[in-house]
Order: C-alpha cells, then sequence, then structure tokens
C-alpha cells in the first residue's frame, strides 16, 4: 500500500492541502499520515539557561525553576493544540474521500521528522507556507525551503486556494530527473485520468536537442496510451512555464526541483524557486 505524508502546522496554507492529499490518495490508493511537530525549543532553552553569571545563586535557582515550570505548561498546552489540529486534518481529509487516515505527532524540527519517515513516503504534501504566512508573503515557508532541498522523495507543495485537479503540465528537459518524473506520471493512476501537457523551454525554435527533448517525451506517453498535448516554447524558463499555465489554465505543474549546477544538491534551482513562489497551482517537485 502506498503512503502519503502530509505535515500540517493548522494554517492556512495547511488546510488548503487536505483536499489536495486526499485527491492523490484516491488517485494512487493511498494511506495518508499525518504529521504535526512541535517545536521543542522552547523548553531546551529553558533547562538549558545558566543565569548564575547575570543575578544571584539563590534568585537564578527560582528563576530558571519557574521557566521550567511555564515550559512545562507550555508542552501540555502543545499537546493539546496538536491534538486538535490533527483531528481537524483527519476531519477534513476524510470529507475529501481519503479512507485510510493516520495521525503522527512528533517533537523536534520537521526537517529531522522527516529523514526518519520519509524512507517508506510515496509522496509528501505540505503547504508553499506555515504559521508566518502573513509576514514577508513573497517568501517560501523556511520549512519548505529545507525539505525540498533535503528531501529525496516527490514532494506536492500547494498554495492557499484550492483548485479542481482538470489539467496538468509537465516541465520536461529530458534529464534524468526529467525521465522519472514521466514514470512517476505514468504509474500515478489519478494524474493519467487528467488532460496532458507536456512542455519543453528552448533558448530558439531552432534547438535541435530540446526539440528532440519533447518528441521523445511525448512518444513515452503515447506508448503507454496518453495523448499529451505538446509545445516547445521560446525564451526564459519560469516565464515561460508560468505564461503557459495562465494561458491554459493548468491545475497542477510537475517538474524536476533542482537545475543543472553543480551545487543543486545545496540550493535550489532559480526557476523552481521563482515558480513556487509565484504559482497559484500546486507543484509537484520530483528529484
Amino acid at each position: 500500500m502506498k503512503r502519503i505524508l502530509l505535515c500540517t502546522d493548522g494554517s492556512t496554507f495547511a488546510q488548503s492541502s487536505y483536499p489536495y492529499a486526499a485527491w492523490f490518495a484516491q488517485g494512487i490508493g493511498a494511506n495518508v499520515d499525518v504529521l504535526y511537530v512541535t517545536d521543542s525549543r522552547g523548553q531546551a532553552t529553558a533547562e538549558a539557561s545558566n543565569l548564575s553569571g547575570s543575578i544571584g545563586l539563590g534568585a537564578a535557582e527560582s528563576l530558571l525553576k519557574q521557566l521550567v515550570e511555564v515550559e512545562h505548561e507550555r508542552a501540555k498546552l502543545n499537546h493539546q493544540k496538536a491534538k486538535l489540529i490533527l483531528a481537524d486534518a483527519e476531519a477534513a481529509i476524510a470529507a475529501h474521500g481519503a479512507t485510510t487516515v493516520k495521525l503522527i505527532h512528533k517533537t523536534g524540527f520537521l526537517v529531522d521528522c522527516l529523514e526518519d519517515l520519509e524512507a517508506d513516503v510515496d509522496l509528501v504534501v505540505m503547504g508553499k507556507r506555515g504559521e508566518a504566512a502573513d509576514f514577508a508573503s513573497g517568501h517560501l515557508g523556511a520549512n519548505v525551503d529545507r525539505i525540498v532541498r533535503s528531501g529525496h522523495k516527490p514532494c506536492l507543495i500547494t498554495p492557499k486556494t484550492v483548485v479542481p485537479m482538470e489539467r496538468l503540465l509537465v516541465a520536461y528537459d529530458g534529464s534524468p530527473t526529467g525521465q522519472k518524473l514521466l514514470r512517476f506520471l505514468l504509474d500515478t493512476p489519478g494524474l493519467r485520468e487528467l488532460e496532458i501537457h507536456l512542455l519543453t523551454v528552448a533558448g530558439s525554435e531552432s534547438d535541435a536537442e530540446k526539440t528532440r527533448c519533447l518528441a521523445e517525451a511525448r512518444t513515452i506517453l503515447q506508448a503507454s496510451g496518453l495523448k499529451p498535448e505538446a509545445s516547445l516554447q521560446v525564451g526564459e524558463t519560469e516565464k515561460a512555464i508560468a505564461r503557459y499555465i495562465d494561458d491554459h489554465d493548468i491545475s497542477l505543474l510537475i517538474l524536476g526541483a533542482y537545475g543543472h549546477r553543480r551545487i543543486r544538491h545545496l540550493v535550489i534551482g532559480s526557476t523552481t524557486v521563482q515558480l513556487l513562489r509565484s504559482s497559484q497551482i500546486p507543484v509537484l517537485l520530483y528529484r
């Protein structure tokens, strides 16, 4: 049985990811594991504090005891918060048709928890921003940036609004990642049912290599019974993809997560970053 790991913090963006997780779960016949991670930094900071150098020893011990008690009480509240957020996610996902949902509460850091959990996961789902969505709204959430850089599984990054899943766009560049991406598409029944568009971006219309890449992708999909609409666009990759999404009312974008630079294991490709920031549809990143 396949598994989807949905990461939530209860924010508006996270809540919008629930219908997408349910849609994919039904499309690939998967269970949904919902993960909420309580940040443990507050308690760790209180317990590690050394105040003896700034105030008297007795006062420092008393204050430290109070700080620890406050953090213990906060931990109880955080646990209750986690239960409420997970229960809300479970109800929302079930309401959208997913029948098997498992709730997971961890304490620590999301990236570390994901490293332990993703080995048995087929797809990671998360909103592109979190609890601080109202601040620096043009940026990606910190967890999204870290997870996309460090993760090893396909990752669905969802926007604030939910759109019907009708048309998907595959941005194909002929790379090994692009070929794996096509295989993922072919192995995902729910995606095969959508109207499929293929896009390759070239520097000029006479670019023989890019033309070959597009023909290659179209042949692979056609051999599996699909009828993709293929297009070669000229221009900057990010702008060409964004324009195609708007012109064809695309519901889902699928692309490789990284560019071809030598430091791609450290930094998300600039095209990927810009598309994630600007996109108003879910983006499925494949590594």
